[in-house]
Order: structure tokens, then C-alpha cells, then sequence
């Protein structure tokens, strides 16, 4: 990891493939339903072309889950959006950040103990994803309670 500065604060990472990808399908999923479910022959009633619009409905709602994902930074600390759920934490609470050759995603090493992968920086996504984690990293260090490393 190249040794940088800082960037700006805010600032936010979110992967562009994936994105990409899941609000695309998103709209293939609600758009093909809603088509589906006017086409059907007319034995199907009513109750069964909402069903299969409303079951395009909920997979779009899954895949915005994916495609919301991202890390942002700001003064007081880092948010992560994952999936299901939305971590916040303030400087002093993250240690570091480290990606591993093969890893899906980074993970934030916290005071707590605890690791906490960062879904919105993709490794997929190779020199994004080594440039997002080497400014996560000087954030980590300028605004942390880390020590430097050597």
C-alpha cells in the first residue's frame, strides 16, 4: 500500500461494478414483472399478476441492499453501509484498515476487538480498491489514535 495523504474530508467509496450491476438488474427484475404480469394468459387473475409484480418488487429491494453499499468518512469518523446493516464510528474507534491478495472486501481492525468488513470498497475494483484503502488508511492515521507505521 503506497504511503498517501489524506484526502478531503467528506468523502465517500462505493464500488462502480457492483452498482452497476444490481441497480441494472433491479430494473430488468421490476420491469420484466410488470410485463410478465400483463402478458399472462387470462386464466391468471388479478391476485396473481400482482403477485409477480410485487415478487419483482422485492427482489429489486434486495438488490438495492447490494447496491447501496459504500464507506464514507467525514470530521467525526467512518460510516460503513453494508447490506443489512449501517456501522458508525467515530476516529478513535478504528485502528486500521487492511485488504488482503484475494480478500472480497477490506476489514477495519476496531479498539473493541472486533474486524468489520468494508462492503463498499470491492476488490473487484483493483486500483480503486487499493487507492480507497490506502486513503482510508492515512485517514485512519492522521485522524486516529493509531500509531504510525514504520
Amino acid at each position: 500500500m503506497a504511503d498517501r495523504t489524506p484526502p478531503p474530508l467528506p468523502v465517500t467509496w462505493r464500488p462502480r461494478r457492483a452498482r452497476i450491476i444490481a441497480y441494472g438488474l433491479a430494473v430488468v427484475m421490476v420491469v420484466g414483472s410488470v410485463v410478465l404480469a400483463v402478458m399472462l394468459p387470462p386464466q391468471f387473475k388479478l391476485p396473481d399478476r400482482l403477485g409477480m409484480a410485487v415478487f419483482g418488487c422485492l427482489v429489486a429491494g434486495v438488490l438495492h441492499l447490494l447496491g447501496r453499499l459504500r464507506v464514507t468518512a467525514d470530521e467525526r469518523g467512518i460510516t460503513v453501509v453494508n447490506a443489512l446493516k449501517v456501522h458508525r464510528y467515530e476516529w478513535p474507534e478504528v485502528i486500521d484498515v487492511t485488504m488482503v491478495e484475494g480478500d472480497p472486501w477490506p476489514k477495519l481492525d476496531l479498539a473493541n476487538g472486533l474486524t468489520l468488513g468494508a462492503m463498499g470498497i470491492q476488490s473487484t475494483e483493483r486500483e480503486r480498491s487499493r487507492k480507497a484503502v490506502a486513503e482510508l488508511s492515512a485517514l485512519i492515521r492522521d485522524r486516529g489514535e493509531a500509531p504510525d507505521r514504520v
